[in-house]
């Protein structure tokens, strides 16, 4: 019995938003797509609601629910995904945090964000800048940055479930 092979092509976030200048068509649906459509006409397509009710659409909670898990019972957050993403080891216990490196901007009574990825900062740059934080709070109550790429980075509570 022969086994048969499956590819799950999932274009996250590509179909946009519809351009009112553009007869309210989106930019995948004005784009040449010869590919695109090789591929449709050889398999099997169709639509599927992937983001279960009270879910906020998005890669990690649509992805688990393609692959098999659902959402409801395994999600607890991207931070989680990213960190088995990175190689970070998470325990029972441990908290994941997403950690984005932002840019802030002085006002009249206060200061407030700028830009959330710290002007897409260098990846070479946001590592010293995670060092620096290791350096800051390594000691304080199991607090652990790992950097990633770009402005996103993870922060690990360790025994911060309780």
């Amino acid at each position: 019995m022969r086994k048969s092979k499956y590819v799950i092509f999932l274009g996250d976030g590509m179909p946009d938003r519809p351009i009112v200048e553009r007869d309210n068509k989106t930019p995948l649906m004005m784009a040449p797509t010869p590919n695109l459509d090789f591929m449709a006409s050889q398999g099997s397509t169709g639509s599927v609601i992937t983001t279960p009710d009270g879910f906020t659409p998005g890669s990690d909670v649509t992805n688990m629910g393609i692959l098999g898990f659902d959402p409801k019972k395994y999600y607890t957050g991207r931070a989680p995904l990213e960190a088995s993403a990175m190689g970070v080891i998470l325990g029972p216990e441990d908290v994941a945090f997403r950690c984005n490196l932002v840019s802030l901007k002085p006002v009249a009574d206060g200061v407030i964000m700028d830009d959330f990825s710290a002007g897409h900062i260098e990846t070479e740059d946001a590592v010293e800048l995670i060092k620096d934080l290791n350096e800051e709070f390594s000691d304080d109550d199991g607090l652990s940055f790992h950097p990633g790429v770009s402005y996103r980075h993870l922060m690990v509570w360790k025994g911060g479930k309780d």
